[in-house]
């Protein structure tokens, strides 16, 4: 009887499997169509908003905008329709049995969805592309376009060419940066580049300017010239243009023959012979081109005659070809006004007269705030509300629509076109990764690896041969900040970027950027909280995420929610279902008791982060395409054994995670690079060997190790050739985690062991790029110093740790430790001091010192120290300070002491001179009355015999 069900159930299904089939066939041969169609809007749409920007000023620009957005838009839905099929059709079996014919059959509707997708963005792109010819890119899809600045009806003023007429009185905030060019240019006979860089609107012209009109500079040179080069030019006339700048310095007239065709290398002679025995200097303005000084450098004749090269940029990258040629190359990078400065600048611009009105000031000062210590904002701003009425209810007005003045007010038009010449410079597909900042909140510190690991999960980072996507998504990253766009906001020891952030002008140009190509919806309280359209990102700031409910679209690829501390409110959301395209689901900043039940819909999902949930779905294990799953702060931890079906996953955060359930599948996830932290207290030797296997490890975190574990431990971290960072943690005081590893990895470079060590391994002392170790609860007794020789030469950051070490002295010899620039030593509670003794010559780089309970002698030899921390000093030790030579060298060139006494008190700098000051005020204030003086003297010693007698 059964035998007879499944036939005539495949009886059934066979006619329904031919129309499958057909409909099959004609879906394969559309979906080649649309791919292709996307090759080529895509290569449009490298440059589509530059062209959106051409068409400012123009009459149709309104149309030109709105054709542009539809064209990206139309992009958006092929890339949908694209990963649908390939979610749904591309992977069906290629010999179906019975169970396939019945999946064929329940996957119909997708089929149906997506041929029926398809037919209606071809005929959207044909009605695109008949509009593409009342515009005039039906023949340049595959074109640039031209510069907008070029636009004959774009009129704006360029805030450049007043730069070059300014007064220097009329300057804030380069006295400093100004000498230290001057410097460089009138110092040393060495061919000299010396760069000016940093974002646009920062000051570079100007500043450059100062300096080239100083009369030291024209006293100490025999030519100058000063060039505009911008982003396009042409060698033959920036040539010609040295040319007739140089004779017309001298009141020569240029002969003909430079105006005629010359070829490049004619006039490159040309400039070379007359710029021959003289000592001259040339500011290169603006250049954007990174091989720029490929094309002037055979020009600039090496003389010997302290000849320099001024060259203002964006992008630092523009020094790269500089320093491969003879000249020596310095930099100097542009650092925003700070408040004072700021103030200062904008009372120069918006004041002619001084302004005694206090209301008004506090409203200029709130304005000036959000210029963040941009010249170009401030100067604008100033000059737009020099114009107008010094009234306070105007000015109110004025700032609380900055946003939108500087979007429309033709007087600050200038600021956004200066800023967006930096965004369309870029190329396609750093522009989205730009874009991307602007989903993070405002005044927002973006820790690089979890932007990195989003721009990977949206497909914004191309494979480049011999790296990894984050190795290259960091690259792009680099560029970014290179160019001026992005700035660094934290840095790790070995200088790779920790945490970003953006201007809060370029931000405000992303998110106009947002507006114009639907890239992103932010949504806020007290913001519009509904849109339709096509929309591929969701930034939520708000306590209310189910506001994302009222969001039409079903194009979102991003869903990011943010939550300030102070507003601490658990949620428990439910994704909505037209959601199904999610790539990347970010609750990292917004806390969470349960994660959404509806989670497994979400095929797509490639980046999960959530915090605070209190338990992981079985799911999860539906996230076939998942690459990063961040569960940190949560109260997880033991994971489903589904999660070893994500074979795609590259990056696995928890903290303290179980995984003995995982044992018989965590070695088959072999894309994972990080997993942190594991706790192996639960069948430890097991999961250890399924670690073993997992070769693109790059980080690992593993805690409570014991005693059984340590052996194939070592054997496991052996076959992890890739690994960087390893931290090995044992609770249990009998163990010894003394690892020994037969090959140690040699690409580790951070290492951190927590438990007792019979004697430093090794292993570990071999691995000559180690640039940060921490130990803790070691319980060495050897001489730690002379163990750790052989890493002087890498070592960035030492932290011996809470009972690290248990001998009696630290002994940093002359020549040792190099490159040192963080240490901290820490004692056990029971430990007494660690007598520390620091030569000349030892520790030359050392910026941050943490001790406990001494000071080091010989501290006075570290010049370049920044930060001093001591803990756990005895009170009386702060009655010493005046009396103490090591501590009036450290009150004099120490930046930042901190000082935490066993009673809980924290003293600072400030308290420290105080003190030093009072107790110098008071025997000043003795040494200049000799009467009381003497007096207060035999005080004194009557107090003294009369406590003596008295005992």
């Amino acid at each position: 009887m059964a035998e007879i069900a499944v036939k005539l159930a495949i009886d059934q299904l066979l006619p329904l499997l031919k129309k499958e089939v057909k409909l099959l066939k004609g879906v394969h041969k559309e979906f080649t169509d649309i791919k292709d169609e996307l090759e080529s809007i895509q290569a449009f749409l490298k440059d589509a908003d530059r062209r959106a920007a051409a068409a400012d000023g123009d009459n149709n620009s309104e149309g030109v905008k709105t054709w542009v957005k539809q064209v990206t838009e139309a992009a958006f839905r092929i890339e949908d329709i694209i990963d649908n099929y390939m979610m749904y059709v591309g992977q069906q079996p290629r010999n179906p049995g019975c169970a396939a014919l019945i999946n064929n059959f329940i996957t119909s509707k997708q089929r149906h969805q997506i041929a029926s997708g398809i037919q209606d963005i071809k005929s959207s792109v044909s009605r695109i592309k008949e509009r593409s010819e009342r515009y005039g890119f039906q023949r340049s899809l595959n074109q640039g376009s031209r510069d907008y600045r070029g636009s004959r009806n774009n009129q704006w003023h360029d805030p450049r060419v007043a730069a070059l007429n300014i007064v220097e009185a009329d300057v804030v905030g380069f006295e400093v940066p100004k000498q230290r060019l001057i410097n460089w240019m009138v110092k040393g006979k060495e061919p000299t580049v010396i760069s000016i860089v940093g974002m646009g609107g920062q000051g570079k012209t100007t500043l450059a300017k100062i300096v080239f009109d100083n009369k030291d500079i024209i006293g100490h040179f025999d030519c100058h010239v000063f060039i505009t080069v911008s982003q396009s030019y042409t060698v033959e006339g920036l040539l010609r243009n040295m040319l007739v700048k140089l004779y017309k310095e001298n009141d020569e007239v240029p002969p003909p023959r430079i105006f005629e065709k010359y070829q490049e290398s004619m006039l490159t002679d040309e400039v070379k012979n007359y710029l021959q025995n003289k000592r001259y200097v040339v500011v290169f303005d603006d250049v954007w081109n990174e091989h720029f000084w490929d094309d002037v450098e055979f020009a600039l004749i090496d003389n010997k005659n302290g000849s320099k090269i001024l060259i203002t940029t964006r992008n630092a990258n523009v020094l790269v070809s500089c320093s491969k040629s003879s000249f020596i190359v310095k930099k100097h990078e542009l650092q925003p006004l700070t408040p004072k400065q700021s103030r200062e600048l904008f009372n120069k611009k918006a004041f002619k007269i001084n302004n005694d009105s206090k209301k008004l000031n506090d409203i200029a000062y709130e304005i000036v705030e959000q210029c963040n210590g941009l010249p170009l904002a401030i100067v604008a701003i100033g000059g737009l509300l020099s114009t107008r009425e010094k009234n306070v209810s105007e000015w109110e007005q004025f700032r609380d629509n900055l946003s939108l003045a500087l979007r429309n007010d033709t007087h600050l038009i200038g600021i956004k076109k200066i800023l967006g010449l930096s965004y369309d410079d870029l190329p396609y597909y750093l522009k989205a990764c730009l874009l991307y900042f602007g989903l993070y909140p405002k005044v927002y510190e973006i820790k690089s690896k979890r932007v990195i690991r989003q721009w990977i999960a949206e497909g914004f980072v191309k494979e480049e041969k011999g790296k990894t996507l984050e190795e290259v998504a960091e690259g792009y990253l680099i560029e970014l900040i290179h160019r001026s766009l992005v700035q660094v906001s934290s840095v790790k020891i070995d200088g790779k970027v920790k945490g970003c952030r953006v201007h809060d002008q370029i931000r405000d140009m992303i998110r106009e950027k947002f507006e114009d190509f639907n890239f992103c919806k932010p949504i806020s309280e007290d913001g519009q909280s509904s849109s339709v359209g096509i929309i591929r990102h969701l930034s939520i700031s708000t306590t209310s995420v189910y506001l994302m409910d009222r969001i039409e679209s079903s194009y979102v690829r991003s869903l990011h929610v943010f939550q300030d501390e102070d507003e601490y409110v658990c949620h428990e959301p439910t994704i909505p279902e037209k959601f199904k395209l999610l790539k990347v689901l970010d609750f990292e900043s917004a806390p969470m008791l349960n994660v959404p039940k509806n989670l497994g819909d979400l095929i797509h999902l490639k980046y999960l982060s959530f915090r605070s949930s209190n338990h992981v779905s079985k799911s999860i294990g539906m996230f076939q395409n998942l690459e990063t799953l961040d569960v940190g702060d949560t109260t997880t931890r033991e994971l489903p054994k589904e999660i070893s079906k994500l074979r795609k996953l590259r990056h696995l955060i928890g903290y303290r995670l179980s995984l003995i359930q995982l044992k018989d599948g965590i070695g088959k996830m072999t894309s994972l690079q990080t997993l942190c932290s594991v706790d192996l207290g639960k069948g430890g030797a097991e999961v250890i060997k399924e670690l073993g296997k997992l070769k693109q490890i790059r980080d690992l975190v593993l805690v409570n190790v014991h005693t059984e574990d340590v052996s194939i431990l070592s054997s496991a971290i052996d076959e992890m050739k890739r690994i960087e960072k390893l931290s090995v943690s044992s609770f249990d005081i009998h163990t010894f985690i003394d690892l020994n590893l037969i090959s140690p990895p040699t690409k580790l470079r951070k290492l951190q062991l927590h438990g007792k060590l019979q004697k430093l391994p090794k292993s570990i002392l071999e691995l000559q790029n180690l640039v940060v170790l921490k130990l803790s609860k070691s319980k060495l007794t050897e001489d730690l110093m002379e163990s750790l020789q052989s890493l002087q030469h890498s070592l960035l950051i030492l932290s011996i740790g809470d009972d690290a070490y248990q001998g009696s002295h630290l002994h940093f010899q002359n020549g040792w430790f190099q490159k040192l620039k963080e240490l901290y030593v820490a004692l056990g509670l029971g430990h007494g001091d660690i007598n520390t003794v620091i030569d000349k010559g030892a520790l030359p780089s050392l910026q941050k010192l943490h001790l406990e309970k001494n000071i080091p002698t010989g501290i006075q030899h570290l010049k370049k120290l920044e930060v001093l921390y001591i803990s756990r000093m005895e009170a009386e030790f702060v009655q010493h300070i005046s009396t103490t030579e090591d501590w009036n060298w450290i009150m004099e060139h120490v930046p930042n002491v901190e000082i935490h006494t066993k009673d809980g008190e924290v003293i600072g700098n400030s308290d420290l001179t105080k003190h030093k000051n009072s107790f110098q005020h008071f025997l000043l204030y003795f040494s200049s009355y000799p009467y009381l003086s003497f007096f207060f003297s035999l005080f004194c010693v009557i107090l003294f015999f009369h406590v003596f007698f008295n005992k």
